[in-house]
């Protein structure tokens, strides 16, 4: 066992703050010198943007189906071993989705704080608190932090609401960097989520405004001593196998600029552990690959960048001749949005893209697919999920389908599986640790 103090923030439903509260936290604690991981529950590419920033340490997702059991228990494990405090951002609500954030929080034992937006709200808060932490017997609780908040007199009645005092974590004002009534754009979004901390200039001045403003409240003046109070026994997982070396002596090359930013840090980890050289390269900027064995175009924003993608010829042509010479490329997402012929923008505008998969994309204003998938190839498969809000229209070879968890798969329903030549390309986005095997498949390593 190795104990070490945890939360899992979590909200009654999206939207009410939780990432701005996981990362002010996470800065608040880095600031003060101790050491803090931070962990995402489920699929999430933009929030550990964030965290990072905060912690100053790569963030890893959790999620009982796509991690498993016994991944989410070594990493915790690891973590508790290494670092002061232990801080997991929930997803959706608390109890949405299966498996939910309180499903993982019951598994560990990791205490529940949870972020409300009390901006339209007084008395009913504490109806809000009592039933988010008395719906589920056994919930391990630490209380609630009312977000948005227009007043020190409407952070009172919010107080007096709660049956159980020591609920009260505090109030964050509804204030943003530089003044004005802008709680909610403190973390700016846009159609896919949260703009990555990277795009902004100002993104560590707007962590420390919200760790300032954290720092007012009873949670943020918690000391290391008060945390003990959340404290956590994180057994030792069991042994596992280790992951098979399948691309020893190969080198891949992963894009990452802000057109392809979609990248769990546990995919890298992964490949890593299988043998492979990851070297990174910017399809916006870079005229050529680098030196590789394969290719791996990760999901993003190509739709914000499209005149940049069309006119790097280069890399076009690069890219065209690594899939001619019989060498791997797999694009996930945006990443195969890139490949298409053309894009059809929400306004109707057309773009030229790369031309490497024949056919066109479309992007919609609303979501086109959400949930989780798997894929199986070559006998092997990989969990995810996928979040798109484009379609595709192509005559590409269409070589598998993904399902929902314990689905069959079916011809009219999940993602395809596009294969042209040696090139892979699907909105599904995998989670490599879930099937190395069907990773090395994808890029060309070992056979499984």
């Amino acid at each position: 066992m190795t104990r070490c103090p945890a939360l899992l923030i979590a909200a009654p439903a999206s939207g009410q703050g939780k990432t701005t509260v996981t990362a002010a936290l996470a800065r608040l604690h880095a600031r003060q010198g101790r050491r803090v991981q931070v962990f995402k529950c489920g699929p999430d590419f933009l929030d550990p943007h964030w965290h990072q920033l905060a912690s100053g340490a790569a963030v890893h997702q959790l999620d009982l189906w796509m991690n498993g059991e016994a991944d989410c228990a070594q990493r915790l494990h690891a973590a508790a071993q290494a670092c002061d405090l232990i801080l997991i951002e929930g997803v959706m609500g608390l109890f949405d989705g299966t498996p939910s954030a309180a499903d993982l929080a019951q598994r560990f034992g990791v205490p529940v704080l949870a972020v409300a937006d009390a901006s339209a709200m007084a008395g009913t808060f504490g109806a809000l608190a009592f039933g988010l932490r008395h719906y589920r017997p056994g919930l391990p609780w630490a209380g609630i932090l009312a977000n948005r908040v227009g007043s020190a007199r409407h952070a009172d009645m919010l107080r007096e609401g709660l049956q159980d005092p020591s609920d009260w974590m505090g109030a964050l004002l509804r204030v943003a960097p530089g003044g004005g009534a802008a709680g909610a754009a403190l973390l700016p979004e846009r159609h896919l989520g949260l703009v990555a901390a990277h795009e902004l200039q100002d993104s560590l001045q707007r962590l420390d405004a919200a760790a300032d403003a954290l720092e007012a409240t009873p949670l943020g003046q918690m000391t290391a001593g008060d945390l003990q109070r959340w404290a956590v026994d994180f057994a030792a997982p069991a042994q596992t196998a280790p992951v098979p070396p399948l691309l020893a002596g190969r080198t891949v090359a992963v894009a990452r600029d802000a057109a392809f930013c979609f990248v769990y840090a546990a995919n890298l980890q992964c490949l890593e552990q299988m043998g492979a050289r990851v070297v990174l390269f910017s399809p916006l900027h870079d005229a050529a690959l680098p030196p590789c064995d394969a290719v791996w175009l990760p999901g993003g924003y190509p739709e914000l960048h499209t005149a940049q993608i069309a006119a790097n010829t280069g890399l076009q042509a690069s890219l065209r001749a690594h899939v001619a010479a019989g060498r791997p490329l797999w694009a996930e997402c945006g990443g195969m949005m890139a490949l298409f012929d053309s894009i059809t923008l929400a306004d109707g505008a057309v773009a030229p893209l790369w031309g490497l998969l024949p056919g066109r994309v479309t992007l919609h204003k609303r979501l086109a697919a959400l949930g989780p998938q798997q894929l199986t190839v070559a006998g092997h498969t990989l969990r995810g999920h996928t979040f798109h809000y484009s379609t595709s229209d192509s005559s590409a070879p269409v070589v598998a389908r993904t399902a929902r968890p314990n689905e069959a798969v079916s011809p009219d329903a999940g993602e395809a599986l596009y294969r042209q030549g040696s090139l892979h390309a699907s909105y599904f986005h995998a989670w490599f640790p879930s099937s190395p095997e069907a990773v090395a498949y994808l890029l060309g390593g070992a056979p499984p």
